[in-house]
């Protein structure tokens, strides 16, 4: 048995503010070179990249959702809305973008309605497309109440019955539920349901290890666990062992490495085996996440992120 880590990297700057930014695109180098000309006004090459996307949900919704964090990416939609009325593509990026930007921290009165009239305006535009409804529960998330996601999560699923993203929100929104520690919480049940009902091969097996790690994010907040997760208890337990043998034996036959967000995944495998102890395990899985690291669950202690992350794959790498 390998010993714990040591407490993971340190508090977080003065005001909140992080060290690092995380790419939402993560791997995805089609996108990356799209949103750079996107940022400059250049929508065509974002109307041609969606087209080729097509109904591939999953990676539409993690494409849109990338280039709506633009900050000039409500101007740029709206551009293209104007030049081509009716277009659903167009229609969806600035429903999004109308999102993210009455999620920012200085949104104004309104913004928050403007966004749910253009998701359900792009909705009706596109009735199969589940990304619309990513937007509205996404906006339920931060300005709503969970009853109401819950409503938008089926309207997802009947359009992509395994939405990662969807049922990403879905675990986090159910986590919060009681801040108190309860081992038959109901996440543990939705996880297991959502892992099962979803293809052999789909990355939502890990969602039972989403789920814990969403868990720990709420009793630290809440103070009914230490702030250091290797220490906590919360990662030593029979259900966490459970979930974790369970996703990391199903990641080790895993060959597809296509979805967009398979990067997020392995960075919730890889924190949940630090935080157990394995740092052999943690070794493989920081091979393949490479660069690609994501703010969630690195954030969970109240700590920097990027200094957890760093952290983690030193200890498990045993070098920068």
């Amino acid at each position: 048995m390998s010993p714990p880590p040591p407490p993971l990297g340190r508090p977080r700057r003065r005001g909140g503010r992080p060290d690092h930014t995380f790419d939402p695109a993560l791997d995805d180098g089609e996108l990356i070179d799209v949103r750079g000309q996107f940022t400059q006004g250049r929508w065509t090459r974002a109307r041609s990249l969606l087209v080729a996307t097509g109904a591939d949900w999953d990676r539409r919704g993690h494409r849109v959702l990338t280039l709506a964090a633009v900050p000039s990416a409500a101007g740029w939609a709206g551009d293209w809305l104007l030049a081509e009325p009716g277009s659903p593509d167009a229609a969806t990026l600035l429903a999004l973008a109308a999102v993210a930007r009455a999620q920012r921290p200085k949104a104004r009165p309104g913004d928050e309605d403007r966004a749910r009239e253009a998701c359900l305006a792009a909705a009706a535009l596109a009735p199969a497309d589940p990304t619309p409804w990513l937007g509205l529960m996404s906006l339920e998330r931060t300005h709503g109440t969970q009853e109401q996601a819950a409503r938008y999560f089926e309207e997802i699923r009947a359009r992509h019955p395994e939405h990662h993203q969807a049922h990403h929100l879905m675990t986090a929104g159910l986590a919060e539920s009681r801040p108190e520690s309860d081992p038959l919480h109901e996440v543990y049940d939705f996880a297991a349901w959502a892992a099962e009902q979803a293809p052999a091969d789909s990355p939502l097996a890990v969602l039972p290890v989403v789920a814990h790690a969403e868990r720990y994010r709420v009793l630290a907040a809440a103070g009914a666990v230490s702030g250091d997760p290797a220490s906590s208890g919360h990662w030593t337990g029979r259900r966490a062992r459970q979930v974790m043998k369970a996703a990391f034996d199903w990641w080790l036959e895993w060959e597809r490495e296509d979805h967009p967000r398979h990067r997020a995944d392995l960075n919730f495998l890889a924190h949940a085996k630090i935080c157990e102890g394995r740092p052999a395990e943690a070794a493989a899985l920081f091979h393949r996440i490479g660069p690609h690291a994501t703010e969630a669950p690195w954030s969970y202690s109240g700590r920097d992120a990027h200094q957890e992350f760093l952290a983690a794959r030193t200890y498990a790498l045993g070098a920068p």
